[in-house]
C-alpha cells in the first residue's frame, strides 16, 4: 500500500506536471466550444482550475489503489459530485466549496485504504 508520504510525493509530482505550460489546464478541454457555466468558470479562475487538477489527479490515483468493487463506488460518487458541481453554475464560491468538500472526501477514502482490518 502507498504510504501517506508516498501519496504526497506522487500528488506533488503530478501537480508539477500539470502546472507546466505544456499541460492541459483543467481536467476537461477548456477550448471546447460548448462549455457549461461551471466549466467556463473553472477555466477562467486559476484557483478553481488548480483545484480541478488536484481533484482529478487524486481521483485517478485512488482509482488505481482501490479494489474493483470500491472503484465502482468511487466512480458513482464522482458522477454524483460532478452533477452537484454543475448545479453551482458560474458561482465561484459554490464551486470552491464543492472542490473543498470533494477533496476532503477523497482524502478520507485514502485514509480508509491504509487502515488495518
Amino acid at each position: 500500500m502507498m504510504t501517506t508520504r508516498a501519496m504526497t510525493v506522487a500528488l506533488g509530482f503530478a501537480a508539477a506536471i500539470f502546472a507546466s505550460d505544456m499541460a492541459q489546464a483543467a481536467s476537461f478541454d477548456c477550448d471546447a466550444k460548448e462549455l457549461k457555466p461551471d466549466e467556463k468558470t473553472i477555466c477562467d479562475n486559476r484557483a478553481l482550475n488548480d483545484a480541478d487538477v488536484k481533484m482529478a489527479t487524486t481521483f485517478e490515483l485512488l482509482s488505481g489503489l482501490l479494489a474493483m468493487g470500491s472503484r465502482g463506488t468511487l466512480q458513482d460518487e464522482q458522477t454524483a459530485w460532478l452533477k452537484k458541481r454543475q448545479e453551482c453554475g458560474a458561482d465561484a464560491a459554490c464551486l470552491k466549496a464543492a472542490y473543498e468538500e470533494r477533496l476532503k472526501q477523497l482524502g478520507e477514502t485514502y485514509k480508509n485504504i491504509n487502515r488495518p482490518l
